[in-house]
């Protein structure tokens, strides 16, 4: 490498090949020094010998491209949950026993596995889902190379080079923007080959408006705004050409640094508050589950472990393997009983729901987890454009001039889009519009190059926004008499006034916009041949460039210092209220363009030529009037900060438009009062970082404003409310929200204006710009929190009740009622039904009125949990207690149960069931059940374990009554059935009748009941069934009842005892 490529790659760093920290700040140059500084003359460009010797120092001009997960690693992450490890295990273990009893000549059927299968199937679709899902994390990076540049014009070795590939870009290298082309790479602007250079960096700034570039340079710590001489990668060139200078590249670009940090964002994302919550549930779960197994086997170690006491001591230890196995598979089914296989099912089936319930309010979920979220945001980080406001211009105001000079006229509009319908002039003069306000209608609708059109029932601007809000503000005006042509209508629907008036007036000179004079002129020529300047600018220099005003009859009068005065004053009251003001002027005197036609071999045409003429021309002017515009805010908006206020919800708008502007609109929008002091509210992103206690800032409870904000900025508010505890909802459209969107714990990006980078980084997509939508989809996620906590009680107080049951079982030494096959069923098919039906719970009437629950608020507190408790304990009394009943029992409360001809023995005989063989003259009566008869001649004691089905079905459909009635009680955490009554929710009535098909399904079709080891139940028996399964409801009531009036111990609270609305 030569010399100067040595010196060069060592001062530089902006290839992401680069080493060196330390930036040349080239906006802050002269266009001398970054040409010496880059060792390049920009009419001659870099050599091919110096291009590649600074591309073996800094790369390709693209984007790196980081190495997602490993499939195989993204399979085993979806194993690191408690809950899944236990399931797993238990799997194991039930395949593994299954096995072993065919082995040993059991019998080797399907039957046997269905339990492990089952369990496996579960794992292997959880594990899908969340491949899939995280499968998606990295497609923003993707989606931010698609707006990449693809080629550049560039001039090397003194020639001009079209359609080079942009990635072949270095630092150095001299690139011709021209209007529509996307900016390639971050660059220097070193020469204006137009009068004005404006590019489109909403994307990447969060300004609402093209931007205005110089080759002038800036102040050295300018933020990305106030860097005017700089134009950025993905950009775009929506006015003029220039030549620019390469500064950065690849990774170094701001793009490149966005890149980076989504990619950084991503690999901190965390578990939502329900996953975290789940994550504890199971670890305490795993605990008990390895007490409550360890005390089974303690319990029974009597009978696989015997031994002696010779001379004090135990000695001749027996211990029988078949009764140790028997006991395991006992453990093995109280830990199916324990775990809630149906949850993740049902959660996912919630939260899909949930997002078909969003979806229809215009907020399309893009990650399941994120409806839950939702409902415990606190804070919300709104970007103003395009959110809190339209992003469409729109004329407020309209100021024209009165009866005589000292009196000036002021019209009120209405309308928020490009829509001509949309909103009224107030006290509009309709049809009778005098000389003055036909002047600025003329030159509004003439002296504009913007057109808009309807879209897929919208409106849309081509060109610049503002003009486009000039020409909606000419349609609601009208056209002089109140008529418009009907060759006109027929050509243009949306613009008919606008079509008139350039038809009345020809339009035959642009003298083009430019930064000195910050004004555009037209000369028009009408239907006599007289020609006209029209001009519409800045106010401040239209009025210097004036002689005269037009009053309204059209008068014209000289512009003294009393009508100047008032102009001015009008034009601060605008400004002050964050308008955007634009003015307009005409002059009819044009001695040099008289005979002008828009020949090029005419005299006056070689004055277009030169921009420096066009103040000449527009001078002598006679000012007419004034409007204001403004990206207004979304008329909902005002009421969706309310209800956040009355939510306990903190709003933050972080944008970056400048200060005023977006000062003005949070008044307007209610985040600050009318009158509050702002003082230390509202900072610029510059100004927060430089805070000592930036933590502090963000604690206070009332609504912040962070204008003139960068990625950087986002990011660092967003963590730090992360960091405090708060649940953070960003929204946002840009390429330059993508980093902070990723970061949130629920990412919000714009359906209309979004860009695919913002889309992609986010977690939910607003199909309507709205910001009164992500309100609307916090109530909606409340409300699912709310129904998901409602079957998570409900499913968990079902297992506990199974838990109870087998221990029960173990504790009393009877035959095991209930088969891990069977709560299998009760788990994943009974229990699904009514546990998604609670997904359909209404919503509380105040559910956006209380304060948003904490993310570290328990699921099940302790007074619930206690309850929980009873109502299992009664399950496993219920379940154990109808199965010693059909034993012990030939009638129980009047009903018979003795006509199936079963044999009764005593509660003795049935908890010693397992020394039956050394009982004498046992015998046992064969009973029927539906078409089958059991008996038992050849082996009395198998009527412990072949003769236990009809007890076990017994028990099995007590465990699915008790479970049907219990979703009852979960309909309100402590409200009575009396007071919503279970029709209030008819999808829970049809859920349970669902349950209770299935439950009937397997009874009585022969091979099912076959495979799950049960027989048909007869009439007494279904009589028996209701008796013990009911009183669930009873004592529940009186448990809520205690609660109410106690008022518990109970540190969050989800229904109210009041009945909600349908």
């Amino acid at each position: 490498m030569g010399k100067g490529g040595q010196d060069y790659g060592k001062r530089e760093n902006y290839g992401h090949k680069s080493s060196n920290c330390e930036a040349f700040p080239a906006w802050a140059k002269e266009i001398e020094e970054c040409e010496k500084h880059y060792q390049v003359n920009r009419r001659l460009g870099l050599n091919s010998e110096e291009v590649e010797r600074r591309r073996e120092v800094y790369g390709f001009n693209e984007l790196e491209k980081h190495e997602g997960q490993s499939i195989w690693s993204l399979v085993l992450e979806q194993f690191n949950d408690t809950l899944v490890r236990i399931l797993l295990i238990a799997a194991v273990v039930s395949f593994v026993l299954a096995w072993y009893d065919g082995d040993e000549g059991g019998e080797m059927g399907i039957t046997a596995f269905v339990e492990p299968l089952v369990i496996f199937l579960i794992l292997i679709v959880n594990a899908i889902v969340g491949v899939w899902q995280e499968n998606n994390a990295e497609k923003a990076l993707e989606a931010l190379k698609e707006i990449q540049s693809e080629q550049a014009t560039v001039i090397r070795d003194g020639k001009k080079i079209p359609n080079l590939p942009a990635k072949e870009l270095v630092p150095g290298d001299i690139v011709e923007l021209r209007v529509g082309d996307k900016v390639p790479a971050d660059m220097r602007v070193v020469e204006l080959i137009s009068s004005t250079l404006r590019l489109e960096q909403g994307s990447l700034t969060g300004e609402s408006e093209a931007v205005n570039k110089t080759n002038k340079p800036v102040i050295g710590d300018a933020d990305i705004q106030g860097k005017r001489c700089m134009v950025f990668a993905g950009t775009t060139v929506v006015n003029g050409n220039c030549i620019c200078l390469v500064t950065q590249t690849g990774m170094a670009t701001e793009i490149g640094k966005v890149h980076s940090q989504i990619h950084e964002a991503s690999q901190s994302e965390e578990d939502t508050p329900l996953r975290k919550k789940l994550n504890e549930f199971g670890e305490v779960l795993t605990a008990i589950i390895g007490v409550i197994c360890a005390l089974v086997w303690l319990i029974n170690l009597k009978y696989f472990l015997t031994w002696d006491y010779v001379d004090g001591w135990p000695k001749n230890f027996k211990f029988s393997f078949e009764k140790c196995t028997y006991y395991f598979e006992i453990a093995v089914a109280l830990a199916v009983a324990a775990i809630p296989e149906g949850l993740p099912a049902v959660i996912t089936t919630c939260l899909a729901l949930g997002t078909r319930k969003m979806a229809v309010k215009n907020a399309l979920v893009r990650k399941l987890p994120s409806v839950e979220t939702l409902g415990c945001t606190t804070v919300i980080c709104s970007d103003k454009t395009g959110t809190l406001t339209t992003n469409q211009m729109a004329v407020a105001k309209l100021v024209a001039m009165g009866t005589t000079s000292k009196i000036l006229r002021s019209f009120r509009v209405d309308g928020t889009t490009y829509n001509p319908s949309d909103g009224i002039i107030h006290d509009w003069p309709t049809g009778r519009m005098d000389a003055n306000l036909q002047m600025i209608a003329k030159i509004a609708a003439i002296c504009n190059d913007a057109g808009v059109a309807r879209s897929d029932h919208k409106y849309v601007a081509n060109g610049m926004p503002t003009e486009a809000a000039l020409k909606v503000l000419v349609e609601k005006m009208g056209f002089p008499g109140g008529s418009v042509d009907q060759y006109t209508s027929s050509t243009s629907d949306v613009l008919r006034c606008c079509q008139q008036w350039n038809e009345i007036e020809q339009r035959i000179a642009t003298l083009e916009f430019d930064r000195d004079r910050k004004s555009m002129g037209v000369i028009v020529k009408s239907h006599s041949g007289k020609k006209s300047l029209l001009v519409k600018g800045a106010v401040e220099y239209l009025l210097e460039r004036s002689t005269s005003i037009q009053l309204l009859d059209g008068s014209v009068v000289k512009l003294d210092q009393h009508s100047r005065h008032a102009i001015l004053e009008a034009l601060h009251e605008m400004s002050s209220g964050a308008l955007r003001c634009l003015g307009f002027a005409y002059k009819d005197e044009l001695s040099e363009f008289a005979a002008y036609e828009g020949d090029e071999d005419h005299p006056a045409h070689q004055l277009l030529l030169q921009p420096s003429n066009y103040s000449s021309i527009e001078s002598n002017l006679i000012f007419v009037g004034l409007v204001g515009l403004r990206d207004p805010p979304r008329e909902e908006v005002h009421q969706a900060i309310e209800d956040c206020r009355a939510a306990g919800i903190r709003v933050m708008v972080i944008t970056g438009d400048n200060k005023n502007t977006a000062e003005a609109i949070c008044q307007e929008i209610g985040v600050f009062g009318p009158d509050e002091d702002i003082t230390f509210k509202s900072l610029t992103g510059k100004q927060f970082m430089d805070l000592p206690d930036k933590k502090n800032h963000l604690k206070q409870s009332c609504g912040l404003l962070f204008s003139r904000a960068e990625p950087k900025h986002k990011q660092e508010i967003v963590r730090l409310l992360k960091e405090d505890g708060e649940v953070v909802a960003m929204t946002g459209d840009g390429v330059n929200d993508a980093p902070a969107l990723k970061l949130a714990d629920i990412g919000v990006a714009m359906g209309i204006t979004g860009t695919e980078v913002a889309k992609e980084a986010s977690d939910m997509v607003l199909a309507d710009d709205n910001f009164s939508t992500i309100v609307a989809a916090i109530a909606e996620g409340r409300s699912i929190y709310s129904n998901m906590k409602a079957f998570i009680r409900y499913m968990i107080s079902s297992n506990i009740g199974e838990v109870a049951s087998i221990f029960l079982t173990a504790a009393l030494g009877i035959p095991e009622g209930l088969i891990p096959v069977q709560l299998l069923w009760v788990n994943l098919v009974t229990d699904g039904p009514p546990a998604t039906a609670l997904g359909f719970n209404p919503p509380d009437r105040d559910i956006m009125k209380r304060p948003p629950r904490r993310s570290d608020d328990s699921l099940i507190t302790a007074w619930i949990l206690f309850r929980y408790l009873v109502i299992g304990m009664y399950v496993g009394i219920a379940t154990v207690g109808i199965f010693v009943i059909w034993y012990t029992y030939g009638s129980f409360v009047g009903i018979d149960l003795a006509a199936d001809g079963h044999s009764l023995v005593t509660y003795s005989q049935l908890a010693d069931w397992s020394h039956c063989s050394s009982w004498e003259n046992f015998t046992v009566s064969p009973f029927t059940a539906g078409t089958q008869v059991f008996s038992f001649d050849n082996n009395p004691c198998d009527y412990f374990q072949r003769g236990k089905v009809k007890a076990t079905t017994l028990s099995l459909s007590v465990l699915v009554a008790i479970e049907m009635f219990n979703s009852l009680n979960a309909l309100s955490e402590d409200g009575s059935l009396l007071s919503m009554p279970p029709w209030v929710n008819p999808y829970l009535l049809l859920a349970m009748s669902v349950s209770f098909g299935l439950h009937f399904l397997i009874l009585y079709v022969p091979f099912l009941a076959q495979v799950f080891n049960i027989v048909p139940l007869s009439f007494n028996e279904w009589l028996l069934v209701i008796v013990v399964s009911f009183p669930v409801i009873l004592i529940d009531e009186v448990l809520k009842l205690v609660g109410r009036c106690t008022n518990g111990v109970r540190s969050s609270s989800t229904w109210t005892s009041k009945p909600k609305s349908d």
